[in-house]
């Protein structure tokens, strides 16, 4: 089951990432992950996201959403997250904006990997004290070590 410290890398990680909608959202973690998935380019990764999004959104509520999809030929799971300083419409089942994205892209074939690391995430990001130090953070870097150290600290008293 992959850790948000299998999943993340600090330049995956965007503190103020200025989206102007779901769409543009979508398109900056696309560009992220395709940095690191290996052959995979850009629109791959954002129509897998899509894909997904058109069997319902991936908004959990509480301004969470975590948008995830499988790609064929992708060797491993990647993450991107970003926190946006205003909010986007995210067709959220509370209605709320989202300002928290988690995004996940796994191989195609992977199993039962994606439910178990969205659930784990979802797990994660339904905690109010973790969003709210989440949104407190001053910078990308502490974002990451935020999301990577809590989620260590969690797995290990658990």
């Amino acid at each position: 089951m992959s850790s948000l410290d299998d999943l993340l890398a600090p330049e995956r990680v965007l503190r103020n990432a200025e989206a102007r909608s779901k769409k543009h959202a979508l398109e900056i973690v696309s560009e992220l992950i395709a940095s690191a998935a290996g052959s995979q380019t850009r629109g791959e990764v954002f129509d897998a996201l899509v894909a997904r999004e058109k069997l319902g959104s991936t908004a959990l509520g509480r301004a969470v959403a975590i948008p995830h999809g499988r790609l064929a030929g992708l060797e491993r799971s990647v993450g991107a997250f970003l926190r946006l300083p205003e909010p986007v419409e995210f067709d959220a089942p509370d209605g709320r904006p989202v300002d928290l994205i988690c995004a996940v892209v796994v191989p195609q074939a992977c199993g039962e990997e994606e439910p178990r690391s969205i659930a784990r995430i979802a797990e994660r990001l339904s905690d109010r004290q973790f969003r709210v130090i989440l949104r407190q953070a001053s910078s990308s870097r502490e974002l990451y070590n935020l999301l990577v150290h809590c989620d260590a600290d969690r797995s290990a008293s658990a």
